[in-house]
């Protein structure tokens, strides 16, 4: 822990003040700090701003695209942001938190103590000329143990429910360049067709080679079954919205529903209900499946 006044001979014989002059005299350096030192020291704390700049609100105007790609509209997309100076490291613990509570911690090694075998010394200690070894088990030796090797191990981290909920609104407001809203096009999905959803993306602007994350509220079998075969696409639900796809992609593209739900959830008029519900839906799931033993 840093201390905030130091002695009076470390800070003043070490300061670059007193040491400018390589060929000054030592008996100057002496009673100039003589002279400095009967003077009263003034301690100077640090300024720490204690005041927490405000969570602002980011405000985009987004193009409404029909089904053959031209323009019919626009909408809004009002979203809580963080600050400029916070928002990227807010977005990186939101990252990091998602990647590493995804870990399983499970990998697992043996230490030369967990080996089976090698209890028996292999040959005598002396008269061998050979380096002295008292089991076949040592890291040394392949089939040995394994030198500070992974062991299974918790890799969550806790994040708060409100930190991470802005992190996704910030990350969110940030892609709105590259985002477009699209009109409902399940219903137009008669049978799945993969080219002729390459078409429509085409259509809006979309470069299949591109990662594209689609959220929409309801999506119909035919559009899952028509998208899933394109590598670069992610199609979304609100229940599975995560961070990782939107920093991940190149395009955002949303439905109507799905905006209006964006700025209920995470815009400023946000009161949490919506969140409490699914936690009780969330525990009642978890409640029916221990009363019938499946974990």
């Amino acid at each position: 822990m840093a201390n905030y006044a130091a002695s009076p001979s470390i800070s003043f014989c070490s300061s670059s003040i007193f040491l400018a002059s390589s060929h000054q005299n030592p008996s100057t350096l002496v009673s100039t700090f003589k002279s400095i030192s009967h003077r009263p020291l003034k301690k100077t704390l640090p300024q720490f701003h204690t005041q927490t700049p405000p969570i602002r609100s980011e405000l985009a105007t987004l193009p409404i695209l029909s089904f053959d790609g031209s323009k019919i509209g626009e909408t809004t997309l009002n979203l809580k942001s963080a600050p400029p100076e916070t928002s990227r490291a807010v977005v990186h613990r939101g990252i990091i938190t998602d990647l590493q509570n995804k870990r399983r911690g499970t990998a697992s090694t043996l230490t030369r103590g967990e080996v089976r075998g090698g209890g028996i010394k292999p040959y005598p200690q002396k008269k061998t000329g050979r380096a002295r070894r008292g089991s076949q088990r040592t890291p040394l030796r392949p089939g040995g143990g394994v030198v500070f090797g992974p062991k299974p191990r918790d890799w969550s981290i806790k994040i708060n429910r409100k930190e991470k909920r802005l992190a996704i609104s910030t990350a969110l407001s940030s892609a709105a360049v590259n985002s477009i809203v699209v009109e409902e096009f399940g219903e137009k999905f008669e049978r799945p067709r993969t080219k002729e959803f390459i078409a429509l993306m085409r259509r809006w602007g979309i470069d299949p080679s591109e990662k594209s994350m689609f959220l929409m509220t309801e999506v119909s079998d035919n559009v899952i079954l028509s998208s899933r075969n394109i590598g670069t696409l992610k199609m979304l639900t609100p229940r599975t919205l995560n961070l990782f796809d939107i920093l991940n992609s190149d395009k955002l593209v949303f439905t109507k529903a799905a905006v209006d739900y964006l700025n209920e959830i995470y815009g400023d008029d946000y009161n949490g209900e919506i969140e409490d519900e699914e936690e009780e839906f969330e525990e009642d799931v978890q409640g029916g499946e221990e009363e019938t033993g499946e974990i």
